[in-house]
């Protein structure tokens, strides 16, 4: 484990000593530059990560028990690209691009936004040197004066999503995350943002425990979508 740590530690000097170099078309100054960013924006078309059905009001009406739910890309384009290099390689000057993506393609939001990422494994954040939906829900709230971040859920088991299959997916789901035992809904908007949809059986389980609490009010953010590879 401590050789991770330090592998981990050596990318993120190595990347600050280094001039970024932009994931989309490569030229140097920045890790995402503001053209790539806007054909990204500009090209944007929302639909259903469940279904797939364009949804530019983020509410399908194929799936009514989902709350609005806004995407930015599928995960095989750029957008995957960008996910890997921050959430494994932990380049944080992502973080502030990313989140820019995602306040593009949020509809005007009138009440009070509560952003609230869903939690990563204390491993992962170790492993990784940070905790990726924490510092994007961070940046996302530097648009808007009246977001606040806040840490809604907390990890009620550690186990890891990644190559699982659907089945398991959908279970781990169930008991991976329980609410802060704190924790008191108020009138505002509950914005849960994660990083990717693959199966959705995460972000379903926090809705549906949102709900459970009296919270009525919820929107999605999503960076990507993601297909389960069996």
């Amino acid at each position: 484990m401590g050789f991770i740590v330090k592998n981990t530690t050596f990318i993120n000097v190595f990347d600050l000593l280094a001039p970024h170099t932009c994931r989309g078309c490569g030229r140097i100054g920045e890790a995402f530059c503001n053209r790539c960013k806007n054909n990204i924006i500009l090209s944007h078309q929302n639909y259903c990560p469940n279904c797939k059905t364009i949804s530019t009001n983020g509410k399908c009406q194929k799936c009514k028990h989902l709350p609005p739910i806004f995407v930015v890309a599928d995960r095989d384009t750029i957008i995957g690209k960008l996910i890997k290099d921050y959430k494994y390689r932990s380049i944080r000057a992502l973080a502030k691009p990313l989140a820019e993506l995602l306040n593009n393609i949020l509809p005007e939001i009138h009440k009070k936004v509560i952003v609230v990422p869903l939690p990563t494994t204390d491993k992962h954040i170790r492993s990784r040197g940070l905790d990726h939906t924490y510092l994007l829900a961070k940046n996302l709230t530097k648009f808007h004066q009246n977001w606040s971040v806040q840490k809604v859920f907390q990890r009620a088991s550690n186990s890891v999503q990644v190559g699982s299959d659907q089945k398991t997916r959908i279970l781990q789901a169930k008991t991976a995350f329980s609410l802060n035992p704190h924790f008191k809904p108020t009138d505002a908007t509950y914005l849960l943002v994660d990083d990717v949809w693959t199966t959705g059986a995460s972000m379903c389980s926090c809705i549906k425990k949102l709900q459970q609490a009296g919270v009525n009010d919820i929107v999605v953010a999503l960076l990507a979508v993601s297909k389960l590879l069996n």
